[in-house]
């Protein structure tokens, strides 16, 4: 008798999910896609340099190569795993067309994560 109880719910939940539309319930808070606001120099040129980040211990190197030719503004950003290390944020360096870079950083001891930003 109870499961007879509990049926119409389910019913109606599992209905709701399979009539709602794919985008609706696909993308989660993280992977939501965000206005974009373009800026007066946003155009459909193609623009960034192609950056290979390698992690060895306490040492973070990335190499970056820029095929276009807009100049690119790069730069390499380090968070420690200790609470106490330092993270680190590296100078920009503008990697011109078809020139290739090489930033360089490091943690006291291990590496969280690493990655290169870029701007025009």
């Amino acid at each position: 008798m109870r499961l007879s109880q509990r049926f119409p719910p389910l019913l109606a939940a599992l209905t709701l999910l399979l009539v709602l539309p794919f985008d609706a319930v696909s993308h989660t808070a993280e992977t939501a896609p965000h206005a974009r606001v373009p800026s007066q120099d946003d155009d459909d040129r193609p623009f960034g340099a192609v950056c290979r980040t390698v992690v060895d211990g306490s040492y973070v190197t990335a190499y970056c190569h820029n095929p276009y030719p807009e100049p690119d503004r790069v730069g390499l950003h380090i968070e420690c795993d200790r609470w106490w290390d330092i993270d680190a944020d590296g100078t920009r360096v503008e990697a011109g067309p078809a020139q290739t870079v090489r930033l360089t950083g490091r943690c006291w001891k291990e590496v969280r994560s690493a990655w290169v930003s870029h701007r025009r």
